[in-house]
């Protein structure tokens, strides 16, 4: 099983639209052979002294079946529209793709 964390930073004044957007193609991507998860979650803010906290990062959680699964979903239809939609609302994105120990 391969599990996907994607921390994507939005510019402050479109993390609402570009949550709109994301959860409008979860449905297609939650279609798509061999994906068990897809998720944004933000960031719960707590008193915890080392957690790290950015109100305009949007994390995604994934899981595949298996990493051919997840390099079909890279370049899905729906996922290239995606793209093009949020181009202009994201600053940086850092993807970590990770298996079971």
């Amino acid at each position: 099983m391969i599990h996907v964390i994607a921390s994507i930073k939005v510019k402050a004044s479109e993390r609402d639209a570009f949550l709109e957007i994301f959860k409008a193609n979860v449905p297609k991507v939650l279609k798509e052979e061999g994906c068990m998860e897809y998720s944004a979650v933000v960031d719960f803010q707590t008193s915890v002294p080392i957690q790290e906290t950015n109100v305009n990062v949007v994390t995604v959680i994934e899981k595949w079946k298996s990493f051919p699964h997840l390099e079909v979903h890279f370049t899905a239809p729906h996922m290239l529209e995606y793209k093009a939609k949020v181009e202009g609302m994201v600053e940086e994105v850092a993807l970590k793709i990770l298996e079971d120990a």
